[in-house]
């Protein structure tokens, strides 16, 4: 027990010291609990006061407490933070890479005369054997090891180093050791004890609650539009935007800051001194938003960011629920929204294939609860809290998720979780969801082949008219939320019947369940929709007609086709983004300026009518800038054609094929910039082709090339001679 005089100097430091009235949750208890030397374990969400735990023991202990800690941005953060409170610089240090000769030396100065009462360490910096002839010259009051989850192969994020820290901290004598983590399932927390050697810790784990947080999961559509749009609704908040890959990460921010948005890339590949400015102008809020790699966000302790955008779902769901814990840490707003698409659970799975089985098989069955949590159509706060172990009712989620905000109609569920239950005890409780759904449907794996599933009773009895697999799915996921069947972990998630589930087979009573989402339909390529200016809701099918019918009278003026004007894909985006001003008409795709500065202003001048006449409230935040091809393969084709490069020879310098090379060419010369092929068409197709082709395509409606080759012959032309025809035809006529 935690004698009175220590309460009382307890309080007396974190006010004097912190400037803090009283303590958080389980905060007063764990320091009472290593101050008397026990080994302590805490399981704290983001945004609960975990690093108070050992910030103010440390504070009051004779000697240096050492901080693992697995990021060198966290360190400097924290650091920064304690000296922030004292007057004595040396009072905290970091010992990691980033340090030269001379800050090693003052660091090592400071400890050993006693200034320093918290030293952060990397678990590489510990492992070395120089550094642990340095911890035993002085007197180490704890050890934490934050981030504890980075030892469990179960944790999201995984550090072999960290499987190393229990012989080291038993060789430098016996030192209570307090472990911390905000995410922890029981499998984690049971990996965590045993690798640390702390089986008989004093475990505190705070509710994984966060009541303040928002979650939404939208479709994985027009992802960028959509990211913009909802930025420009909460201007002047801050934000951090989540990507899986470092070119997605460059991609966004340089769209956002295109648009006017104050933000910036943040990920390994940049240097340390670039990602030290961003995130201080993020602190300083010299920068609204943050686009970056799952690198960012551990250190830094910001706690008014307003959202935490995910553009891909995280490989676990303690990565998505430690990733979103950063909005919100003042318990002030906090809006969680991720884009989700089972395609991008598909690629996720496909990154693992070269590693070993094991962690294949870990790997899986965390990307196949981050599915089920995106496709759930139930609470959303349950689910999470569920997977942490914790009980959740769905009435107290207050509408702070999209399932509970806009509820999906219910179904009597009764008789389909009787089905699914006696399923699972059909096959003796040896299987995972997807072998279920497939019995249930009497669909034959090899899985379902070599246990002879089609010889059991339950075979095929979940084939009706409006259940699929997606629907059994459903019911499975539902019966283990909300405790009639259970994953088993250690075996990769193989369904066990709990007591419930049996009780529920006795007695089976009314229960309510729903169908999930379907994401199925997400998948297009952002880019593709971004090129075709598709995706981004209905067009104006007035204004469309009206386009089109300007397109063709100017068309006629000119004596030209009307596709050579503009194409009918350009015409739709004009109805949907009403482009008034030239600048704007550039960004509508397969509008250059050349072909805005040539045809645009009788098209602005009708839009800009037709929006004044119609009062309508153009979506002006829904104009995106596109992003210049920093590949420069424009210029590149453009200079190559200007040197009279012969094609071929072009595609094969950039690794591309001819009607690769053809389609982007066709792009350059949509957007309004001329290019002269003569040099090459001469060399290809005879004088008297060309004439018949020119002669097609000035008489034709539609540039279609299918619809060419029906009119010339499919006998006579190729499809690679219209296509070159066609560059030439909308370059010299067009441009």
């Amino acid at each position: 027990m935690v004698e009175e005089v220590e309460i009382q100097s307890m309080h007396e430091t974190l006010q004097s010291f912190f400037g803090f009235d009283g303590f958080k949750g389980n905060q007063e208890a764990i320091i009472g609990s290593i101050l008397n030397g026990n080994d302590t374990f805490v399981i704290m969400p983001t945004g609960g006061g975990k690093s108070l735990c050992y910030q103010l023991p440390a504070i009051m202990s004779e000697g240096t407490a050492i901080v693992v800690s697995p990021l060198i941005a966290l360190m400097k953060n924290q650091v920064d933070a304690i000296r922030g409170f004292s007057n004595e610089r040396g009072i905290a240090h970091f010992l990691n890479s980033s340090l030269n000769k001379s800050d090693i030396a003052k660091v090592k100065a400071d400890v050993l005369a006693g200034r320093t009462k918290l030293l952060y360490v990397a678990p590489e910096t510990l492992n070395k054997e120089d550094n642990i002839e340095f911890f035993s010259e002085f007197k180490i009051s704890f050890f934490a090891i934050d981030e504890a989850h980075c030892i469990s192969e179960w944790g999201h994020d995984f550090r072999p180093e960290y499987r190393r820290l229990r012989p080291i901290i038993d060789k430098l004598g016996s030192v209570p050791v307090m472990a911390l983590t905000a995410t922890a399932t029981p499998k984690v927390q049971q990996d965590i004890q045993k690798n640390l050697g702390m089986m008989n810790a004093r475990l505190y784990k705070s509710s994984f609650n966060r009541p303040n947080l928002y979650y939404d999961v939208r479709p994985k559509q027009n992802v960028i539009k959509e990211i913009i749009k909802y930025i420009k609704q909460n201007t002047g908040k801050s934000g951090i935007i989540y990507c899986l890959s470092r070119k997605k990460v460059e991609e966004i921010s340089e769209a956002l800051k295109v648009n006017g948005i104050k933000a910036a890339a943040y990920h390994a590949g940049l240097d340390a001194k670039e990602r030290a400015k961003t995130q201080d102008m993020f602190l300083m809020e010299e920068l609204d938003v943050i686009v970056a790699t799952i690198a960012f966000g551990m250190g830094i302790d910001k706690p008014d960011v307003r959202y935490v955008i995910h553009h891909d779902i995280p490989k676990s769901l303690e990565g998505y629920y430690q990733e979103t814990g950063r909005a919100g840490r003042d318990g002030g707003e906090g809006n969680c929204l991720t884009f989700y698409s089972y395609d991008d659970i598909i690629k996720l799975e496909k990154f693992m294939k070269d590693k070993p089985v094991a962690e294949q098989e870990i790997g899986k069955q965390m990307l196949s609860e981050t599915a089920a949590f995106a496709e759930t159509s139930s609470c959303r706060r349950k689910f999470i809290l569920h997977y942490f172990g914790e009980e959740f009712e769905e009435s107290n989620c207050n509408g702070m998720c999209d399932n509970c905000r806009h509820p999906k109609q219910r179904f009597e569920a009764k008789d389909d979780l009787e089905l699914v239950i006696e399923a699972v005890l059909e096959v003796k409780e040896k299987h995972k969801i997807k072998d279920i759904v497939h019995l249930l449907m009497g669909t034959l794996t090899a899985t379902g082949k070599s246990y002879k599933h089609n010889t059991l009773e339950v075979w095929s009895k979940g084939v009706e008219d409006d259940k699929d697999e997606k629907f059994w799915n459903a019911v499975l996921r539902q019966a283990v939320v909300n405790g009639y069947l259970q994953k088993d972990v250690e075996n990769y998630g193989i369904l066990k019947v709990t007591d419930k589930g049996k009780a529920f087979l006795k007695k089976p009573h009314s229960i309510k369940f729903t169908r999930d989402h379907d994401f199925s339909n997400t998948d297009a390529d952002e880019d593709d929709i971004i090129a075709s200016g598709k995706g981004s809701g209905g067009a104006d099918q007035v204004l469309f007609g009206i386009l089109k019918d300007l397109t063709k009278k100017i068309a006629k003026q000119n004596n030209l086709p009307p596709y050579v004007i503009f194409q009918e894909t350009s015409l739709e985006e004009m109805s949907i983004q009403y482009p008034i001003t030239m600048d704007e008409l550039t960004k509508i795709t397969g509008v250059g300026a050349g072909k805005a500065a040539k045809y645009g202003k009788p098209f602005i001048d009708l839009i800009k009518k037709h929006v004044e006449d119609n009062e309508i409230e153009r979506p002006v935040d829904m104009v995106i800038k596109s992003v210049v091809n920093k590949s420069g393969l424009k210029v590149f084709i453009i200079q190559s054609i200007d040197r009279k490069v012969n094609l071929e020879d072009m595609a094969k310098t950039k690794n591309m094929k001819v009607n690769e090379l053809l389609t982007e060419i066709e792009t350059i010369v949509a957007s309004g910039t001329k290019v002269n092929i003569n040099y090459y068409i001469n060399d290809v197709i005879d004088e008297e082709k060309q004439e018949e082709v020119y002669e097609y395509l000035r008489e034709a409606e539609t540039d279609d090339i299918q619809a060419a080759l029906k009119e010339l012959g499919e006998d006579d032309y190729s499809e690679e001679e219209i296509r070159l025809m066609r560059i030439k035809f909308i370059s010299e006529f067009g441009n």
